[in-house]
């Protein structure tokens, strides 16, 4: 039993010893570190205080710099107020001397105005005195004498500038005419140019007669097309291997040259053909149009002219008066108005623009009532040209009074240009005008498209617009333009008029 007690006893004893040595380590532990933390805490108390105690000296330090660097800049600002105060009391020692000069020298000059008083009254005195003196030896007052004076002056410069005049008038009408000839004469030696005459009809050879018969067409459609489309006369007689093409419009001439030209090369020869081959040939023309107009730009040396304006010459290549192609004058009168420009010592730019530009209204597609002269001054000015420039087209033949000494050589140059020999033919001219006319006349009626003059002018054919007019009222429409035109215009014989009225209708299968 006490066996089994100790047993029991000593493990429990065991227990109690061992927890009571681990509280006393514990306990000795917790006493060691408080110690250790007391002297980390007074550690560290120093170590402020230590660091504290050096920032003061740290900060006293800088204090003290920073007050001795104050010194020092408080004194040099000290020494730059004292040499800007030295500065500035000789500045004032300066004015104050130059103060007493000025001070001086305004006494100066008040005793010399003075003085200067003094002496103009007494001038104005003896002056009156001199004035009264000579009234009465003239017997004139002094506005009376000046008058006088002034007249005698103005009658002795009248005198003399009417003298000098009259030597000038002598002088002038001795040498003017002959000057003048002399000028002109130099002008025309200098130029030129060929001489050659438009006509009104082309020649299309052809490789054989057989080519005719398919140029007529069964039924006579593809020369009816041909002509219908160009508005020329297609002449087709007993001369071997040879077609005329009439007209006196040199454009549709030419159109219908060219395109009959092709047709012939080509071989198919039918009225789709020709519209095709017509329409392709127009547009080159009016290509070639603008390409004469640079052409002739470029001979006469002007470079700065508007796409209108090179389009507006170019159409004067196909136009004639009197037989003379117009370009070609065109560009004859500009280099006459630049020779005559130079011997006059006028602006020779603007005399050879303006008369190369004189006759652009013979070229213009337009139905005006105004003559060519207005309708190229209204181009030009349309243009941007100078205002001198378009005062000489329209003055160039007297349609107005021309303002500058350029238009008026406009004038000569045009005059000798037309007049030299060879240049124009006024029957032809004449007949052009007719043909003209009588276009013109049909065209000015509600519905007409077109008006062609054929047959030397003996034949009028006029298409009709066919949504304007209805087939009713053709026939009525070519008497009122029969009447018309006996009414207005003068020709021989008799004027066949022919209307055409078509409905084209187009569709396409897809």
């Amino acid at each position: 039993m006490t066996q089994i007690i100790l047993y029991i006893a000593l493990p429990v004893v065991g227990i109690v010893l061992g927890w009571t040595i681990r509280w006393l380590y514990a306990r000795f532990q917790l006493s060691a570190a408080e110690q250790k933390a007391e002297r980390v805490r007074q550690d560290a108390i120093r170590e402020a205080e230590a660091q504290k105690k050096e920032m003061l000296l740290q900060a006293k330090e800088q204090l003290i710099q920073d007050r001795n660097q104050q010194e020092r800049e408080n004194r040099e600002r000290r020494k730059e107020l004292q040499s800007y105060e030295s500065r500035v009391n000789k500045k004032e020692e300066l004015l104050d001397q130059r103060s007493q000069e000025l001070d001086k020298r305004d006494k100066e000059f008040g005793f010399r105005v003075a003085e200067m008083q003094k002496r103009e009254t007494t001038l104005s005195e003896k002056e009156q005195t001199l004035r009264t003196e000579l009234e009465r030896i003239s017997g004139l007052t002094q506005d009376e004498a000046k008058t006088l004076i002034i007249k005698n002056l103005e009658n002795d410069a009248r005198h003399d500038a009417q003298a000098l005049l009259n030597k000038i008038d002598q002088e002038a009408q001795v040498t003017a005419e002959k000057k003048a000839q002399e000028i002109l004469v130099t002008t025309i030696q200098r130029l030129a140019t060929e001489v050659t005459s438009d006509i009104t009809v082309a020649t299309v050879s052809l490789p054989s007669d057989e080519m005719k018969g398919r140029i007529i067409g069964r039924e006579g459609r593809n020369i009816r097309t041909l002509e219908t489309l160009t508005g020329v006369d297609i002449i087709i007689d007993d001369t071997p291997e040879a077609v005329v093409i009439s007209c006196f419009d040199p454009v549709r001439k030419e159109i219908a040259r060219e395109t009959l030209e092709r047709l012939i090369t080509d071989g198919r020869i039918h009225p789709a053909r020709i519209e095709e081959i017509v329409q392709k040939v127009t547009r080159e023309i009016q290509q070639r149009i603008y390409e004469e107009g640079e052409k002739v730009l470029f001979d006469v040396g002007i470079h700065n002219m508007s796409q209108d304006g090179v389009r507006a010459l170019g159409r004067l290549h196909f136009r004639t008066s009197y037989g003379q192609n117009v370009l070609v004058h065109s560009k004859e009168v500009a280099e006459l108005a630049s020779m005559l420009a130079a011997e006059v010592g006028a602006n020779r730019d603007l005399a050879k623009r303006a008369a190369l530009l004189h006759d652009i209204g013979k070229g213009a597609e337009s139905d005006s009532d105004q003559n060519h002269a207005e309708v190229g001054a209204e181009m030009a000015r349309k243009m941007g040209e100078d205002p001198r420039v378009v005062n000489a087209i329209a003055a160039h033949h007297n349609d107005c009074e021309p303002q500058t000494i350029e238009a008026v050589l406009v004038q000569i140059a045009d005059a000798i240009s037309a007049a030299r020999p060879g240049a124009r033919r006024e029957t032809v001219d004449n007949y052009v005008k007719r043909l003209e006319n009588l276009e013109e006349t049909a065209k000015k009626f509600q519905g007409v498209e077109q008006a062609y003059a054929i047959q030397a002018g003996r034949e009028l054919r006029i298409l009709v617009n066919n949504d304007k007019i209805p087939d009713a009222e053709v026939k009525d429409l070519a008497k009122q333009i029969a009447k018309q035109i006996e009414t207005d215009l003068r020709y021989p014989g008799r004027i066949k008029i022919t209307m055409i009225r078509e409905t084209r209708i187009i569709e396409y299968a897809r």
